[in-house]
């Protein structure tokens, strides 16, 4: 047990869900996947076990992710897993009931941002707050968020690409966009398909962006072999793919970012803007590691541009990270505006 008081920090993310324990750091990174039984509609594995069935599963059993796009896609399901993390690291007792703090895309609405609360207190949170996912990135990377230079963060979620300029503890200006490192992925098995007439599934194509993935062509000289369905013949088929292949297959995506990038850039008011050009643009997110993004907005934007020292735990990190700031506002207020009371 933890002790009396527990604050709890969730990045309840499209690809994983990361728990932050105040003093203990991230004690919980698992995927969003949970897998059902389609005729019974019985939860048979949450997380890493039934990540590995996605894909595999029997007619019968279907891996299903509860986020799409940074928003619950089916409430049911996302209240049984966030009630089975939170489970996992407080344990079944609630006679402790922690405080948690609870990480959402920038671009959500008060309906979405009231059924992240609902299923928190349903999984048995005593009080739940929300932080948007940009200020979460910004804590959880270091930036000066409550002085008065502005920090700019980019955060390439699983569902959700969020970009935020941050002065004095507040965002002042915000964009989100729903393409991030799944539309990576769904890019890839569609131009998979449509070059080389090979199906191939979710992991493979993830494997590839992580493996020889570049945000443009000569981002690097690397090549890969996969394995999918041949459609033609419908059997098993080996091919090799390029980084060159795989940038052309994500040039869309990636340009979209890159676009909104430059819109919150010349959204910024001038003095802050003048913060950026000297500090830079910090990445955060897994899909923020896909191979020379940074450079490429360093290029397209000529503001240096730089990985976070851990992209993957920033957002975790930020969200525990704020619960120090939670006792200073009123009760399911979000937090915006507190870092710098």
């Amino acid at each position: 047990m933890f002790g009396m008081k527990m604050d709890i920090g969730i990045d309840l993310g499209t690809a994983n869900v990361l728990v932050y324990v105040k003093n203990k750091g991230i004690v919980l990174r698992e995927p969003s996947v949970v897998a059902v039984n389609r005729d019974t509609n019985q939860v048979l594995a949450i997380g890493e076990e039934a990540k590995r069935m996605l894909g595999r599963t029997p007619g019968d059993i279907v891996a299903i992710r509860p986020l799409r796009d940074g928003v619950i896609a089916d409430y049911n399901i996302t209240e049984t897993m966030l009630r089975f993390f939170i489970e996992k690291v407080i344990g079944h007792s609630f006679v402790f009931r922690p405080r948690i703090m609870i990480c959402i895309p920038s671009g959500v609405t008060m309906v979405e941002k009231r059924a992240v609360q609902e299923a928190a207190e349903q999984a048995g949170a005593r009080k739940t707050h929300l932080i948007e996912e940009p200020m979460a990135a910004a804590i959880g990377a270091g930036l000066p968020v409550d002085e008065a230079t502005g920090s700019m963060v980019v955060d390439v979620g699983g569902g959700t690409t969020d970009i935020a300029i941050i002065s004095l503890g507040g965002i002042v200006i915000s964009d989100s966009l729903r393409v991030a490192g799944d539309k990576f992925d769904e890019a890839i098995i569609a131009y998979v398909r449509r070059v080389f007439s090979v199906m191939i599934g979710e992991r493979t194509a993830e494997n590839i962006k992580m493996e020889i993935g570049g945000a443009f062509p000569e981002a690097r000289q690397s090549q890969m072999e996969i394995k999918g369905r041949d459609l033609l013949s419908g059997l098993p088929k080996s091919i090799v793919i390029t980084t060159a292949q795989v940038a052309e297959a994500l040039a869309p995506s990636v340009a979209r970012i890159v676009d909104c990038v430059k819109k919150v850039l010349e959204e910024a008011p001038p003095e802050l803007a003048a913060d950026i050009m000297d500090h830079g643009i910090v990445l955060t997110g897994g899909g923020s590691m896909l191979y020379g993004l940074d450079e490429l907005i360093h290029r397209e934007t000529g503001i240096p541009t730089m990985l976070a020292d851990d992209p993957l735990s920033c957002v975790a990190i930020g969200t525990g990270k704020a619960l120090d700031f939670v006792d200073h506002f009123k009760d399911g207020q979000e937090m915006t505006s507190v870092l710098n009371k």
